[in-house]
């Protein structure tokens, strides 16, 4: 493999990794519709400020989102909103995984 396509690799893994843990996925979504403060983000991830913070570094590190202050507050917004299409895309894959596994058990769907 060329330097070029190991590097291009390396780049889409990272964005990858950033969205594989389900707190991450959950602030994705909800930054689809709004922007948040990390008090915000926190109450609804259920988890303490450092950890949403982790989390929101991760994902500002790997470029899904982005952040601005406003007084003592910062505000997390999502910058790729072309994200939702590649978690749309892995529901589709679930259903069809779970479809042809009911199909293999004799379970017909509707």
């Amino acid at each position: 493999m060329d330097i070029k396509l190991k590097a291009r690799y390396e780049a889409l893994s990272r964005v990858i990794k950033a969205l594989s843990h389900p707190t991450r996925l959950l602030i994705v979504e909800e930054l689809s519709r709004s922007r948040y403060c990390v008090c915000e983000l926190t109450e609804m991830v259920g988890a303490d400020t450092s950890t949403v913070s982790k989390h929101l570094s991760i994902l500002k590190n790997a470029g899904l989102i982005k952040d601005h202050k406003v007084g003592a507050s910062v505000y997390y917004e999502l910058l790729t909103p072309c994200v939702l299409d590649f978690i749309g895309c892995i529901e589709d894959v679930i259903k069809e995984t779970a479809e042809k596994q009911l199909e293999a058990t004799g379970i017909v769907t509707v």
